[in-house]
């Protein structure tokens, strides 16, 4: 077994070639088809990808050709993104929820010459615009009969790769292409939500991604014989860094679903998994909701045991110097609390050895072998963070960003200092700023930025964005805010940037869901919430006024009083729906972006306190401002 030190390839095809010749009889992947399981060698893997790789080349798509990849996870994903790897074409990946005028603007903007599809159920749905979209030289059907005909550029893999013999030469000449792609090669533009509500496309080059397949074992510990379960999308740059970070070390990856996903856990004991916070969110509702229903006694128990456990670590924590420090303190002062520790763990000593025996059955639950999981996509809440943390699972809590291919920091097993995002990966310059971009001090909060090998090369297209996006040295503004402890760990404070990202690892454009719901005659202003939550809330400014029109009109309520109609539970109701009929799917909205709660604020923004000058929203001053409401909100 070789050590991470010793790898040194340049580019994802050089990663396919080398996992070949290491790991050929290992089981790569692991996935379901029609009611049965199949499990692929890496060789039988490698061999898909030069089939795949000889079909698509046959049917014109070649170095630089910009290829669509509509589909959600699945083993024909991986297939068929190596293949593009191998041919220097670029992929523009997109999940299968992708509304058909988002898509449209995707193929246009990326200048896209083919389309793969997931399925002809998916076809039909974008059907009718496909048929109008005349700049497509082929699409590709990853699971569907066959069915080309003549002047048919439609294809099914089930065409493509019916012929699987393979000579000598082809596999020679295969294994060749590596001398044609370089590090600095685009391989994949990634669409992500913008502010203006118009999608960007990140370029992303093999020297980025391969940033992230070299340090991320390392900081993980990862082993040969380790075992993913997947559960997140592919075109998601968090899931497709791990699944290369995988390929690259000879682990097998199960492809699991949302349905079988606790099943999954359970069946195919994994080493490690990848994982949102709203996952980790299920699973602590699952636990918590199915003891209350049981035995409400057991569930009162439990949670007693998590709050001694959590307790206990916490102490452990204070005499370990393991939690975030942003000054000196006077010695005396750590030496008292670290005295007071020492008490509480005397106390708690037998009460924390039978909590943690009796957690060890939550463990089953991801199958009673998780050596680690890494949560991305997303802070983790603390509550949730030390509810992980006191029932025994390791948990890096990352922190990353499409731009960076993703990994920027993560607590990892180089630290230990809970409550924070860890140390910057190596190699990673971090810097925090204040609003003039000047480095501000140890403990002060300021904009979060950064420089590295990971750091994508700009967006397509789209030079005022970029102009946004870098400092004039190179730095990348990554929107969020932070701050640093004394030993370089990263604690993040709040999002200056416009995107929110869902707990479910979802990433939603507020300004777009705003303008469309102060359309209505009673809405004056609207701001999204909803980071790191299950779902999106807005806090509305009403014109007060017309919502009492609006009341008696289509509810015959008559509310005189402002605090009166601020919380009556019908009007929030009746308003709530008006917003979610506007955002429909055949506006383009998707199905996480209706909101699930909302809440009428008794006054205005102002200008110099939740406005800026120029009148844009201070969504980080909001969001503390109204903490606690947005709380309530969103449980």
């Amino acid at each position: 077994m070789h050590k991470y030190s010793d790898i040194d390839y340049g580019t994802l095809f050089d990663m396919l070639l080398n996992s070949r010749r290491n790991y050929a009889d290992k089981t790569a992947f692991i996935y379901r088809a029609a009611g049965s399981e199949f499990s692929v060698s890496y060789e039988k893997f490698y061999e898909d990808v030069v089939v795949l790789t000889r079909a698509f080349a046959a049917r014109g798509i070649k170095r630089g050709s910009r290829v669509m990849l509509l589909s959600d996870n699945r083993y024909g994903w991986i297939v068929t993104d190596m293949a593009l790897v191998a041919l220097g074409a670029v992929s523009i990946p997109r999940g299968s929820d992708t509304p058909t005028i988002e898509l449209e603007y995707i193929l246009d903007h990326s200048s896209s010459e083919f389309l793969v599809i997931e399925s002809g159920v998916l076809l039909k749905t974008h059907e009718e615009m496909l048929k109008n979209y005349k700049k497509l030289k082929a699409i590709f059907l990853i699971e569907g009969e066959k069915t080309h005909r003549w002047f048919n550029h439609v294809y099914s893999y089930n065409d493509l790769l019916e012929d699987r013999s393979l000579t000598q030469n082809e596999l020679e000449e295969f294994a060749a292409r590596h001398l044609h792609i370089q590090q600095d090669d685009l391989f994949t533009l990634i669409y992500t939500s913008g502010t203006t509500g118009v999608p960007k496309g990140v370029r992303l080059s093999h020297r980025n991604i391969m940033y992230n397949v070299r340090h991320i074992p390392q900081l993980i510990d990862l082993r040969e014989a380790d075992r993913w379960v997947s559960i997140l999308p592919s075109w998601h740059i968090f899931e497709r860094a791990v699944e290369y970070v995988a390929l690259s070390q000879g682990c097998c990856t199960v492809y699991s679903t949302i349905k079988t996903f606790a099943a999954d856990l359970e069946a195919y004991q994994p080493d490690m998994v990848a994982t949102v916070p709203r996952l980790w969110e299920s699973l602590h509702a699952r636990v918590n909701n199915t003891l209350e229903k049981e035995n409400p006694r057991r569930a009162r128990i439990f949670r007693a045991l998590v709050g001694i456990s959590t307790t206990a670590n916490r102490q452990r924590r204070i005499l370990r110097d393991q939690l975030p420090v942003f000054e000196k303190s006077f010695f005396l002062l750590r030496w008292l609390g670290k005295l007071r520790a020492c008490g509480y763990l005397l106390l708690l000593a037998l009460p924390d050895r039978l909590a943690k025996s009796r957690l060890q059955a939550v463990q089953q639950k991801f199958g009673g072998q998780l050596r680690m999981a890494i949560s991305g996509g997303g802070s983790l809440p603390p509550w949730l963070d030390e509810w992980i943390d006191a029932i025994g699972i390791r948990i890096v809590n990352a922190y990353g960003m499409t731009e960076c291919a993703p990994a920027i920091a993560g607590r990892a097993l180089n630290c230990e200092t809970f409550n924070t995002l860890g140390l910057p990966v190596e190699g990673t310059e971090l810097r925090i700023t204040d609003e003039q971009g000047e480095p501000v001090a140890i403990g002060v909060e300021g904009e979060i930025q950064m420089r590295g090998d990971q750091l994508f090369t700009g967006y397509e297209e789209n030079e005022e964005e970029d102009r946004k996006a870098f400092t004039p040295d190179g730095f990348f503004r990554t929107g969020d805010l932070g701050k640093l402890t004394l030993r370089g760990e990263l604690v993040l404070t709040g999002r200056s940037k416009e995107i929110i990202v869902l707990a479910s690892g979802e990433n939603v454009d507020p300004s777009r869901i705003e303008s469309t719901i102060t359309r209505l005659p009673f809405v004056n202003d609207a701001v999204l919430v909803g980071q790191d939550k299950k779902g999106l809330g807005a806090l509305v400014v009403p014109d007060f006024d017309k919502l009492r029109e609006f009341a008696a009109s289509r509810l015959n309520l008559i509310i005189e009083s402002t605090e009166q109609l601020r919380g009556n539970h019908q009007v929030l109701e009746k308003v709530r729906a008006e917003m979610n009929r506007l955002l429909h799917s055949k506006k383009g909205f998707k199905p996480f972006e209706k909101l699930q709660n909302i809440a009428f604020l008794e006054g205005e923004f102002k200008p110099g306190e939740e406005l800026t000058n120029t009148l844009k929203k201070k969504r980080h001053v909001i969001e503390k401002k109204y903490h606690e409401l947005i709380g309530k909100l969103l449980k």
